[in-house]
Parts: structure tokens; sequence; C-alpha cells
């Protein structure tokens, strides 16, 4: 049986929020949005379930020379992630490290001030934190995303798209405490297929959900 697209990434994250609906009207849960295109989604699940709204900044740090290949990650609230096994076996240096980590922070910093520059990291330490992004590909940015949410000490993780390749979903079960994909469609090629409007993202509309997000609460 064939899978449905997405209308859009509003229709994607209702459909979405009414998987997460036990966590609904629950003071102790934030939802992540992953920029750009995970924060329509996000907004979405936080209207369903009366939850506090932030965007989550992660950028991975690619090995010099295979930027793809991720060795670590920076986010929001200053987390700094390192795969320590693959740096020793590369033998990348620290001073490789420090650029690596200081040109990817100048860009979060960036786009931390350009998204939601008015407030800082919401506190997420004995919180259960939901991350929600558009979709799941190969799933590294949300794997780089979910190592940092926990090193801030969370109670509870759990990832939420509307849809994944069913493999990644799967490998993310290893990785975080639940893992909620509303559609794993085969074959499943790129996220972008499974909605008929998949625009990007801006950065104003990025902004003005915060805010409606922010006036909500």
């Amino acid at each position: 049986m064939e899978t449905r697209r997405f209308r859009d990434r509003t229709e994607a994250g209702r459909l979405l929020a009414e998987r997460l609906r036990g966590y609904a009207g629950r003071d102790d849960v934030v939802v992540l949005a992953l920029p750009r295109g995970g924060v329509p989604v996000a907004y979405e699940v936080t209207k369903e379930l009366g939850a506090p709204l932030a965007v989550f900044v992660v950028r991975k740090l690619g090995v010099p020379g295979y930027k793809e290949l991720a060795m670590g990650a920076i986010a929001s609230g200053g987390v700094v992630v390192l795969d320590e096994g693959l740096v020793r076996r590369l033998g990348i240096s620290r001073t490789q490290l420090e650029e690596a980590i200081a040109r990817e922070a100048q860009e979060l910093e960036r786009r931390e001030v350009a998204y939601d520059g008015r407030r800082g990291p919401p506190k997420l330490e004995g919180k259960t934190v939901i991350l929600v992004d558009d979709g799941l590909a190969t799933g590294s940015t949300m794997r780089a995303a979910a190592m940092a949410v926990r090193e801030l000490n969370p109670a509870r993780l759990v990832v939420a798209v509307p849809v994944a390749a069913a493999e990644t979903c799967d490998d993310f079960r290893n990785v975080v405490d639940e893992v909620v994909c509303d559609v794993t469609p085969r074959p499943f090629h790129a996220v972008g297929l499974w909605y008929e409007n998949f625009s990007q993202t801006s950065d104003d509309e990025v902004r003005e959900l915060l805010e409606r997000a922010e006036a909500r609460e």
C-alpha cells in the first residue's frame, strides 16, 4: 500500500502530535525543534501537548577533508560532544579539533541569534525532551542533537518525526528512550519526496512561530 504524502510540515506536525498525546498536559515536557524545517512540525506538536517550544541548533564537526564524516558535534548551550575513538583512529590533532569547533561555533551563534536571539537555551535537566525534525534520512544531524541533549541530563529523551527511513528509525532505538516515526515508507529515497510542499522554511517563519508559541505559553 502506497504511503500518502503530507500536504506540508503543518499537516505533518498535526499528525505527529496525535502519536505523542501521551505527553500532553505535563509540566516536565519540553519540545526542541531542529531548525529550520523541524520548527513548523514542532509548533503543531506543542499546540497539542501544551508544551514549550525552543530551537536546538546543532552543528556537526566534520573530519578535516571529509566534512560529511562527523567526528562530533556542538549544540545550543555550549555542548561539545566528540567521537573520541574516531578522533584517535584518524590522528586528528587538538589544533584541528579547536579549529573545527571555532568555525562551527561561529555559525551556531549566528543561527541562534537569527532564530531566537531573545532567549537562552532551555533548562533540560530532569525534563522529558522531545526532539523534532521534519524527517530522517541518514539521521546524522538528529543523532548529533541527541548526543548533545544527553549531555544536559534530561530524564527522558524522545525523537519524533513525521517520516523516516525505516532502518534509520530502528537505529535510533539504541540511542534514545523512545522513537516516534509516524510513517516509514519503503522505498524511502528522501524526506522531501513525502511532502507535497517541501519549500525551505525561512528564518522569519522560524521567528514568527517561536513568538507565537511563547505568546501561547
